[in-house]
């Protein structure tokens, strides 16, 4: 079944959002690792990011050199009792940021319409009032740097 690559690119934002939010409140990794829900939450959304840079590499729109975010995925579902939270914080605290930055570059550069999917996103997150609010900021940004 096809799927919008865009799409993809919007859930690699979400889930970044998502990530963000649930470890905002932690200053070490120790406190993360355990806080049951934000850890679960934070471990699933890596996960989704790596499927979805995954797919965008397989498809030649993010090249190789990202094969290392689904490689840290790949350690995250094969090895989950053995996930060291230090290498956790130190993604969201010093790698995520880069990617983000490269994924919204990628867009912009690109001139990638986002507008048309964004409304059909909100109604997968109909019932998560902060993830709608994230994507009525990301169409602000988008229209702003497009």
């Amino acid at each position: 079944m096809y799927r919008d690559y865009r799409l993809y690119l919007v859930d690699i934002l979400i889930a970044n959002n998502k990530i963000q939010r649930y470890t905002q409140k932690f200053n070490n990794p120790n406190d993360l690792l355990y806080s049951e829900l934000e850890w679960d939450g934070t471990i699933r959304e890596f996960e989704i990011i790596g499927e979805a840079t995954n797919y965008l590499i397989k498809n030649k729109i993010l090249d190789e050199s990202y094969r290392i975010i689904v490689d840290f995925r790949n350690k995250i579902i094969h090895g989950y009792f053995g996930i060291d939270e230090v290498i956790v914080w130190d993604v969201i605290k010093n790698y995520l940021p880069d990617f983000i930055s490269y994924i919204k570059k990628y867009i912009k550069e690109n001139k990638i319409n986002l507008n048309d999917i964004i409304p059909q996103i909100k109604k997968d997150y109909f019932y998560n009032k902060k993830v709608l609010e994230f994507l009525d900021n990301l169409t602000y940004e988008i229209n702003e740097f497009q």
